[in-house]
């Protein structure tokens, strides 16, 4: 398996947003987000990335096919819906960075690229100097009826990575499940980290 990896920055993300919209359509159909996408949808949800000169994204490339992709942002550059637990929590979003997507697909887990992605944009977050917190959010599905018999979380990784569940800090986002066409509110729970 001969992989390349292509990092990009700010507006320049909006070059590979074909690609990305394609490989987060495809992680995510699975259990579960169950996501029902479309690349229109992709493409005005990935605006916020190309318009925060500090936002990042990282890439894994098999030949000319993205097989892999985690981004981040400043939490004072994501969308108001996103911010919102935190302003009502009295958190300083200036002073956190918020990670997005972290998606591969299944043929090209346990490489190590998980790990590749959090080490990436934890080091993109650390070379500004000002931000004292990583983040990110999970969607919260419990007593699901699609969730499959050997579904296992990605819990126990992102504690071992150092990150904390905050219960109390939740999010609501809205998509269409597979099958739908209406998009319905998803609770989304976040995980964070003090930057040592």
């Amino acid at each position: 398996m001969s992989l390349s990896y292509l990092s990009k920055q700010g507006p320049a993300i909006e070059s590979v947003f074909d690609d990305l919209a394609k490989l987060r359509i495809a992680v995510f159909r699975d259990f579960p987000y169950l996501y029902e996408g479309s690349t229109e949808y992709e493409k005005e949800y990935l605006k916020t990335y190309a318009h925060s000169e500090r936002a990042f994204l990282f890439a894994v490339y098999d030949g000319e096919k993205m097989v892999g992709a985690t981004t981040c942002i400043p939490l004072h550059d994501e969308t108001a819906d996103v911010q919102a637990p935190f302003e009502k929590a009295g958190l300083n979003i200036d002073s956190i960075f918020y990670f997005g997507e972290s998606i591969l697909l299944s043929e090209y887990r346990g490489l190590g690229l998980g790990h590749r992605f959090f080490d990436e944009r934890e080091k993109h977050a650390s070379s500004f100097g000002t931000f004292k917190t990583t983040c990110f959010c999970a969607v919260e599905r419990i007593n699901h009826p699609a969730q499959p018999f050997d579904y296992r979380s990605n819990d126990a990784f992102w504690i071992k990575r150092g990150y904390e569940k905050v219960p109390n800090l939740k999010a609501t986002m809205e998509w269409p499940d597979i099958g739908e066409t209406i998009s319905t509110p998803k609770t989304m729970v976040f995980w964070m980290r003090k930057s040592d």
